[in-house]
Order: C-alpha cells, then sequence, then structure tokens
C-alpha cells in the first residue's frame, strides 16, 4: 500500500505538470490573438515557473534507488588527527544540519561523542524527508580538508579527515533477521552538560550485534524503550548495508572489478588556505565559494553526483 501511495503520488505530479504546460499554452494563445501584453508577461513568469518544476521532476528521476525517496540516517567519524580532525566533524555536523534545515527536513542527533578539547569524535544523526536518503548517498566516503589550523600556536597549515556514512533508515518489514541472543545490551546514564541536563537513570543504551561486532548507541531520546529502539532501527540498517555490500562485491568480482571496503577512497577536498576551493575527486565538480558549501549549499555536488551515477550504470 506504501507503494501503491508513491507511485499514485508521483503519477498526479506529473499528470498536475502536464496539465499546467496545457493550460499556459492555451492562455498564450489566447493572449496572443488579443494582443494582451500584460497577460503574456505573467504567463513568460508562470512558463519559467513549471520549466523550474520540470527540472526538479526531471532531477528527482535520477533518484530511483530502493530506498532513494526515503529518511536517512546520517553519521559522521573523525578521522586520525586528534582535535584538528574532531573540530572539522564537528564542521561537517553543521553543514549537514544547516543543508537539512534549508530543505524543509527534519533532523534528530541520535548520539553524539564530545572531543576532549573541541569538536567531536563521532555524532549520529536522523534527517526525515522526501528523497533525504536519494540525496544524501551522495556523501558518504572521506571528506579532506586543508586549512590554517586554529589550535597551532604557529599557525601552520594542516590537513584533516573525516568519515561520512550514510544508511537508509529502513522500516521494519526489511527481511534482516536480528536473533535476541546475538545482541549485548548496555545501558548507562546519558551525558550531559551539567546540572539538570544530567540523566539521573540509565536511559541511554548501547547495543553490541555479536556476530559481526557491529556496536550502535542512542542516548537522544529520554526513555530507555526509545532509545533501545531507535538503537535497533540504526543496527538494522547498518546490518542491510553490509549485505547490500557483500552482494555489489560479488557482481563487481563476476564482472572482474574490485570494490575497495572499508573506509573507501577520499571523495572530495575542502581547501581552505592558501586558496579557497572545494572539488569533488569523483565528479570533478568544484566551486570557490568554500563558504557556501559549509553553509550547507551541496546541491550542485548531489547533482552532479547523481549525474555521475547515472553514466556509471549506463556505461555498466
Amino acid at each position: 500500500m506504501q507503494q501503491l501511495a508513491a507511485l499514485k503520488e508521483k503519477v498526479e505530479r506529473w499528470d498536475s505538470l502536464s496539465g499546467r504546460v496545457k493550460d499556459t499554452l492555451t492562455l498564450i494563445q489566447m493572449a496572443a490573438e488579443e494582443g494582451d501584453e500584460a497577460a503574456l508577461e505573467e504567463l513568460a513568469a508562470e512558463a519559467k515557473q513549471i520549466e523550474a518544476d520540470w527540472r526538479k521532476r526531471e532531477f528527482e528521476l535520477m533518484l530511483s534507488g530502493k530506498h532513494d525517496r526515503g529518511n536517512a540516517i546520517l553519521s559522521i567519524h573523525a578521522g586520525a588527527g586528534g582535535t584538528e580532525a574532531q573540530d572539522w566533524a564537528q564542521m561537517l555536523l553543521r553543514m549537514y544540519t544547516r543543508w537539512a534545515e534549508d530543505h524543509g527536513y527534519e533532523t534528530e542527533l541520535l548520539d553524539m561523542l564530545e572531543g576532549e578539547e573541541a569538536g567531536i569524535k563521532t555524532a549520529t544523526m536522523s534527517i526525515k524527508g522526501p528523497y533525504a536518503y536519494g540525496y544524501l548517498r551522495s556523501e558518504r566516503g572521506v571528506h579532506r580538508l586543508v586549512r590554517l589550523s586554529p589550535f597551532d600556536a604557529a599557525n601552520r597549515r594542516h590537513t584533516s579527515f573525516a568519515l561520512v556514512e550514510v544508511l537508509p533508515d529502513i522500516e521494519q518489514d526489511i527481511d534482516i533477521q536480528i536473533r535476541p541472543e546475538d545482541l549485548r545490551i548496555d545501558v548507562f546514564r546519558s551525558s550531559g552538560a551539567g546540572g539538570q541536563n544530567v540523566q539521573k537513570n540509565s536511559t541511554a543504551v548501547r547495543i553490541t550485534h555479536l556476530p559481526t561486532g557491529l556496536v550502535v548507541s542512542c542516548q537522544n531520546e529520554r526513555s530507555q524503550l526509545q532509545n533501545r529502539e531507535m538503537a535497533l532501527r540504526i543496527l538494522r540498517a547498518r546490518l542491510y548495508e553490509i549485505e547490500q555490500r557483500k552482494q555489489e562485491e560479488e557482481m563487481a568480482r563476476l564482472k572482474g572489478k574490485h570494490v575497495e571496503a572499508g573506509w573507501g577512497n577520499q571523495i572530495r577536498s575542502y581547501v581552505l588556505h592558501p586558496y579557497r576551493m572545494v572539488k569533488d575527486l569523483r565528479t570533478d565538480y568544484e566551486t570557490g565559494n568554500a563558504d557556501a558549501v559549509l553553509d550547507g549549499d551541496l546541491d550542485g555536488f548531489m547533482e552532479a553526483y547523481l549525474r555521475y551515477s547515472v553514466g556509471e550504470q549506463v556505461l555498466n
């Protein structure tokens, strides 16, 4: 029923756009015959809006993966480098939060481990909205920052790395079997800023999946039950990704193409010194407005990656 509703919505949106095109063409013809310049100017503006809507629909056609329409779970992990990398991880968390807010998506910080001096060691957030996963899957991989370090008294240039993981927030009916005997569940007190913010009860949950060694945790919700359910959702998504990766690697082996596992390759460089540029190393898309990118202006990179992915699928 969910799939049927989604397909109906998609058909209705295209039908609506088609109707607008026909109506606008009819009105343009009538205004032209009557010589109504004011009406023609209004209809020209409507035509531009229709074109913009059509390009948006065309772009969404590239988001045709199994989970592209759904929500996403995004995790950021600081790489080696201590405070530098942890500060970079926090900058990325802010960047994706701003991007989500600009697109009207709902965000929820599920888990975060702060750095000793600054930044974060790791963070996991939920991003809810149409096509959230479809857009964000372009961000998976290692992100590299080059800048003058604010933590270096000599003001030297430093290079930092952080890993971004993006998982589909899959529903309960996805066929991923999690046996209770395969889980070790630990509860602990949520961390806080002190005072009233510190939980007096053990509401935070950490789940270890014994067969794979995967560990997930959640401490954002108010109750232990809510944290447990959210941690299980994240675990289910990670197990699904592992199974999907196994299938992709097997297909690649049969095709004779090697698929790199683990952290993967660096996908994007953010250079703030000696010049300012952000460049995606997969698509060669780049911009000199690094500040805008760090403020969440990622659509150009996402669209370039989606077009690149469609090209890769066609070639394969």
